[in-house]
């Protein structure tokens, strides 16, 4: 199938490889003319501009954009022009709901078709797969599955569930229809967002660990100190390195996050090549105002999410009134922190 693709960069590129690979027609574009030449010696077709890819399209034809979620109406409103009746835009990056909902409306007045398209995968899936969550048409939706069964893992990337009826949808292969506009990347909110908690979980875990021989110190006697109960209880020095990695073999907590902690943590232990500032794209947020919206208790989801946000200094004038009020009430001088 022939497809433009716009946005090569660290997903995308992989994403158009794959597709060649598998013999589908790419038509693609990125302002990197690094990103653009990899993916032309695997075999796709440059073009110069997004409206050339769609220059370069048998129409009716589909584009699909793997940009960040503050350029897709941008592009959207610029090839506007260029797209004809029956095209279909697909729109595989992490947008919100909202916006697809608004998109899919907006296109339809003119018969432009659109397809919201949850990914994940990550950098692993030029040679896994990836995982995809599908909002739009069924029509739409059909017309794009070659290029949705190409990208997706697969059945033999996970072992087959036992009473499931494959027959019922696309999932066993690792993609999914999950509904009309915007359904695509609610799900792929939500899927961040337990992805935050899940992440949080293993950071706050491997740190009580770290921090497990805090007896073996000098413990301060005064006034701003809790003291450490029963400091002979914590004298452990933890290789962190070494308890991922024994997790990562038959634990219960298994799992793929885990393995890339482990490889992490293999070649930099105390993980010093980090900062620890936590960044967040937006699915998080989202997530926990669909909880509120729905008025139902996501307490995990948004405390992750909270703490990524102090992770980036963004409590700084809270813990400073903090202190602030000690000072005032009792006299409660600053220590310096302990790290």
């Amino acid at each position: 199938m022939q497809i433009g693709f716009v946005g090569l960069g660290r997903m995308g590129g992989n994403m158009v490889q794959r597709l060649q690979r598998a013999g589908h027609s790419c038509v693609v574009y990125d302002l990197s003319p690094a990103n653009l030449q990899a993916c032309v010696a695997a075999g796709a077709q440059a073009a110069e501009s997004i409206p050339d890819i769609l220059a370069k399209l048998d129409r009716p034809g589909a584009l699909w954009l793997m940009l960040p979620a503050a350029l897709v109406d941008k592009t959207i409103q610029a090839i506007r022009p260029q797209l004809r009746a029956g095209d279909i835009v697909i729109d595989g990056g992490n947008s919100c709901w909202r916006d697809d909902v608004r998109r899919a409306r907006e296109l339809a007045t003119d018969g432009i078709q659109y397809v919201d398209v949850g990914v994940s995968g990550g950098v692993w899936g030029l040679d896994y797969g990836y995982c995809q969550m599908v909002g739009g048409t069924d029509d739409a939706v059909a017309r794009i599955s070659p290029i949705l069964e190409t990208l997706a893992p697969g059945a033999s990337q996970a072992p087959a569930t036992p009473g499931r009826d494959n027959s019922r949808s696309t999932a066993h292969d690792g993609w999914l229809h999950t509904g009309p506009a915007g359904a695509g990347h609610f799900v792929k909110m939500v899927h961040n967002g337990i992805e935050y908690g899940m992440m949080a979980a293993y950071a706050e875990g491997l740190n009580i660990l770290a921090h497990a021989n805090v007896g073996s110190g000098a413990q301060a006697i005064d006034a701003e100190t809790a003291p450490v109960r029963d400091p002979e209880l914590y004298q452990y020095d933890f290789d962190l390195a070494e308890i991922a990695e024994v997790w990562r073999r038959g634990s219960v907590v298994r799992s793929w996050l885990l393995d890339l902690t482990a490889q992490a943590m293999a070649t930099d232990p105390r993980l010093d090549s980090f900062a620890g500032n936590v960044a967040d794209s937006g699915e998080g947020r989202w997530t926990v105002e669909a909880a509120i919206a729905e008025g139902v208790p996501a307490d995990v989801l948004a405390a992750a999410l909270f703490a990524r946000f102090s992770s980036r200094g963004r409590a700084t004038v809270a813990n400073k009134v903090l202190s602030a009020m000690r000072l005032g009430f009792g006299g409660h001088i600053e220590r310096p922190h302990a790290g």
